[in-house]
């Protein structure tokens, strides 16, 4: 097995944690929006554990599979059965298997700026459809901490008990996905979790990819955005699946992000020590940032299993062994909600 094999092998290997919790967790799974960036990752999860615990269950994959086959295909080779839907149709929507439970990680960002009649139908109409539907569920609703405002970074993360306040019709459409939701909990008793990710890490996109790129390439880094949390997406595909045994009536709020407040300017010195490389860096720090305190979801399943600076070794060495890139930027310098 080579280096970049046996990264995505760890990446793909369930906890005992995990493997617990699934064997507390009675009923078939449906993951709703299976082909987006995170899907595979927590599908194998999913997978892995189930098969380590020794359990059989219906584990269902639905999504437009609009990239053509390959997705699909790594899907069905570890198990999990794929269905060929449209959310948005009513008839596609009405004939998925109604399971116990859900994991619905549907939804539009990159291009919502211009598109915006087309981004509240997806983020804010079609939950209503889908609470429906799953009425009898248990659902994990994926969310994002850009439905809370920018704050001064010395005053402090906001947690579940800060209202949120969304910048931008992407982070309000976000925020329009989370009420919905928590309105079809309370009317129809459906135990629902909402979880606020940001930002998930994989050695394929995110805030650390886009930094070590950077420095690996001679780029400046813009440090405007000057402070961010991140978490290792295994982490996070595991808490998601976790958080089917903590859903309630009403809807549980779960901020989902590492426990540290990052300075940007440090992670690009960071890469630029270990690829001994020089660090350009532009602008200056805002005296404010996107971030989320993740305490109370470490209460509920521990601090994430994977330190900043294994992600910082891992990101790199993915890098400098040429590693496939999906090259889909997070944006996650954007202070106007403009995506």
């Amino acid at each position: 097995m080579n280096l970049l094999d046996k990264i995505e092998t760890e990446m793909n290997t369930a906890s005992d944690a995990l493997v617990n919790d699934m064997k507390s967790l009675d009923g078939d799974i449906i993951i709703l929006g299976v082909s987006g960036k995170i899907g595979y990752n927590l599908s194998a999860l999913l997978m892995d554990a189930l098969k380590k615990a020794g359990i059989e269950k219906n584990v269902y994959g639905v999504a437009r599979f609009s990239d053509g086959n390959h997705s699909r295909d790594a899907l069905e080779a570890i198990g999990v059965q794929t269905l060929v839907a449209d959310f948005m149709n009513d008839a596609s929507l009405q004939s998925l298997p109604k399971v116990k439970n859900v994991i619905f990680m549907v939804g539009y960002k990159f291009g919502s700026t211009g598109n915006e009649s087309y981004t509240w139908a997806l983020n804010s109409y079609l939950p209503g459809r889908v609470a429906e539907v799953f009425k009898d569920s248990r659902i994990v609703v994926f969310s994002t901490g850009c439905v809370y405002p920018l704050v001064n970074v010395e005053a402090g993360a906001p947690s579940e008990e800060s209202m949120p306040e969304a910048i931008g019709e992407y982070a309000q459409s976000c925020l329009g996905r989370e009420r919905i939701f928590e309105h079809f909990s309370k009317t129809n008793q459906t135990p629902v979790a909402i979880y606020r990710l940001n930002y998930a890490i994989d050695v394929r996109y995110g805030v650390l990819v886009e930094l070590a790129r950077n420095v690996y390439e001679g780029k400046p880094v813009d440090v405007t955005m000057g402070q961010v949390n991140v978490i290792w997406q295994p982490d996070a595909s595991e808490m998601a699946l976790r958080s089917l045994l903590h859903t309630t009536v009403p809807a549980n709020v779960l901020n989902i992000t590492g426990p540290e407040t990052l300075s940007v300017r440090w992670l690009a010195d960071r890469f630029g020590a270990r690829f001994k490389k020089p660090v350009t860096i532009v602008g200056t720090e805002a005296p404010s940032a996107l971030l989320s305190n993740a305490s109370k979801s470490h209460e509920l399943f521990g601090y994430p299993k994977t330190s900043i600076r294994e992600m910082i070794e891992i990101v790199a060495t993915w890098i400098e062994h040429e590693g496939s890139q999906l090259d889909k930027p997070t944006h996650f310098q954007e202070r106007e909600g403009k995506y």
